[in-house]
């Protein structure tokens, strides 16, 4: 019997209809279209309008996506990780909720939360189920909804996140496609320099954390970025030369959009050339756990079956890493 590998069978994806662009952006804060590309890469984001929605819609949005796409029936997934920042509310599971909602009757579910590493935390997870044989179906989805921790007078966070989803599902494989390795990293120095301050246990909500603005993300933007680049960047290199892989091997690289700066510098890590590198951070900006199954969504025409995939996060935490999987099946499956 041939060993049993974790491989992206089918993906999906859902970003709302609002666009809000650099231009619009210049009435809110004092900013401009040139400077936020030039720092970022990013033109314009998603932002789910609705307040009576949250991240669970998004995510639901991005695996009825998948499942229509594929024909795929939502009662064989058994298990749902939903990857969030943004979870609609605390103690009650958003992943949970999503399963019910689509129809994945005998899923067990649950949140998985990392920061920006959400979604590649979750893939290394699914991949462990897959593995041992003991599910044959799973579902993982990232999704959040980013304007609702964003304090839209703060010109150094605004700029930078959006709203959206995206989804995979695992199945197991035994050509060798699939997930091949992984370098996953955490770091706690990290847990003030990207963070929400209020809402949590260590400050639980109150007048006055409202009134101080403390329930919105704040970041130490140099120092963020410096981890990043740095850390993203070694991660990749590291996975490559684990797995023998020279830069010719390497197909793409999918990588956080969180600063089109730091994809930038881990892709010169690796050597790879732009056509390499995919990015869709100029239409979407950081969409946190979203970022990487929306690239898959986007590009998913692109990728060939064998085709060798670097992925790449970095996140608050800090938490940051690596995967390299093989890509396992053309776009026309028929």
């Amino acid at each position: 019997m041939n060993k049993i590998s974790a491989a992206i069978t089918a993906v999906g994806s859902y970003v709302p209809d609002h666009i809000l662009t650099n231009k619009m952006l210049e009435n809110m804060v004092e900013t401009n279209d040139e400077w936020i590309t030039t720092r970022t890469g990013i033109k314009e984001r998603r932002i789910l309008n609705d307040p009576d929605k949250g991240s669970s819609y998004l995510g639901i949005q991005a695996a009825k996506n998948l499942i229509e796409k594929n024909n795929i029936d939502p009662a064989e997934i058994d298990l749902l990780i939903f990857a969030t920042a943004t979870p609609d509310m605390p103690v009650a599971s958003t992943g949970a909720y999503t399963a019910s909602e689509i129809g994945a009757v005998n899923a067990f579910s649950y949140d998985l939360q990392a920061a920006c590493s959400s979604f590649l935390y979750g893939m290394s997870t699914a991949a462990s189920y897959i593995e041992s044989g003991r599910y044959k179906k799973v579902l993982v989805i990232g999704a959040d909804k980013m304007s609702s921790i964003i304090d839209y007078t703060d010109r150094a966070t605004c700029i930078i996140f959006g709203d959206g989803a995206g989804a995979v599902l695992f199945e197991p494989n035994e050509e060798g496609f699939g997930l091949q390795d992984e370098f996953l990293r955490s770091d706690g120095v990290g847990r003030n320099f990207l963070k929400i301050d209020a809402g949590g246990s260590l400050l639980p909500a109150s007048e006055e954390t409202v009134a101080n603005r403390q329930h919105y993300v704040h970041q130490d933007g140099k120092t963020v970025f410096k981890f990043a680049v740095s850390n993203m960047a070694e991660v990749s290199a590291k996975i490559m030369e684990r797995n023998n892989l020279m830069e010719t091997d390497v197909d793409w690289l999918i990588a956080h959009q969180a600063n089109k700066r730091i994809i930038d510098a881990t892709a010169k890590r690796m050597g790879l050339p732009d056509h390499k590198v995919l990015m869709n951070i100029h239409r979407y900006g950081n969409t946190t756990s979203a970022t990487l199954p929306l690239l898959l969504s986007d590009y998913e025409e692109k990728l060939k079956k064998g085709d060798n995939i670097v992925f790449a996060s970095f996140g608050g935490g800090f938490t940051w890493g690596s995967i390299y999987l093989k890509w396992a099946y053309d776009t026309n499956k028929s």
